[in-house]
């Protein structure tokens, strides 16, 4: 079975990744707008109508920007626990999205791809991470948290790849302007984002093991760098003298190369 995997943007203004098993077409989050997410599906040979099923991480604005209209036009499946709707439908009042519900902790199939969700400590309604098991090894999505439980490491033990939030670097966070004091509490706080430092810690705490490719997420765009993120977790897996594992940037502009997942 061919699997593939493209991160079609991530970013603190948009974040959207694309997973093929077979005949099983996903969408992880809708953080774009329709528009946008089909004109990157376009730039990789695939379009919204052949999507199998949207998976929802939470409520907030940059990972279902796209969703009323994407959803509700197409009748995409879309699949969050109860609080992530109930807060998605007060977003979108008018739109007929077709959601499947699920428990948070719970597991379960989308064609050749199992999807096991798990609770993370984030400031939105009910917050989950993905694993999702395919024929290639699994795939974790670590895309918005404040800190990484023991529940959370062990969750994500199993993956090969991971989407791995890298927010902020904290110098450059302290010294942003722009930003009120209580806005970096909130991004600080362990209900926030991950630091490129807590990344790294992450990163430690997982390997060595089965991890061979990391995408370093969720950048922001006025406290981060790709090189300093890059830094972190690179300087890290350095100190432990762990070899073959692959760091990357995404973009929240532009498409990762797709990913060929091969079996293990």
């Amino acid at each position: 079975m061919a699997v593939r995997f493209t991160i079609l943007g991530s970013g603190s203004g948009g974040n959207c990744a694309y997973l093929e098993a077979g005949e099983t077409r996903l969408l992880i989050d809708a953080g774009f707008s329709a528009r946008q997410i089909r004109e990157r599906l376009a730039s990789i040979g695939r379009a919204p109508e052949g999507l199998s099923g949207i998976l929802i991480t939470h409520e907030h604005g940059d990972h279902i920007q796209g969703l009323g209209v994407l959803a509700g036009r197409l009748q995409v499946p879309v699949y969050a626990n109860r609080l992530t709707r109930e807060a998605i439908e007060r977003q979108f009042p008018a739109a007929r999205i077709p959601f499947v519900q699920f428990e948070t902790g719970a597991a379960f199939s989308l064609g050749g791809v199992e999807v096991r969700t798990f609770s993370v400590p984030h400031d939105a309604m009910d917050p989950v991470g993905f694993v999702l098991s395919t024929a290639g090894g699994d795939v974790g999505f670590l895309t918005d948290l404040g800190h990484a439980t023991r529940l959370i490491l062990e969750r994500v033990r199993s993956v090969r790849w991971l989407v791995l939030e890298a927010n902020h670097d904290l110098r450059l966070l302290q010294d942003d302007l722009k930003r009120p004091w209580s806005t970096k509490q909130r991004i600080l706080s362990r209900h926030g984002h991950l630091s490129n430092e807590a990344a790294a810690e992450v990163v430690a705490q997982l390997a060595p093991g089965n991890l061979r490719r990391i995408y370093l997420g969720h950048l922001s765009r006025d406290c981060n760098r790709p090189e300093l993120a890059r830094k972190a977790v690179c300087s890290r897996l350095d100190a432990l003298g762990v070899p073959g594992i692959e760091v990357h940037d995404t973009s929240q502009d532009v498409p990762c190369p797709t990913l060929e997942l091969e079996e293990p």
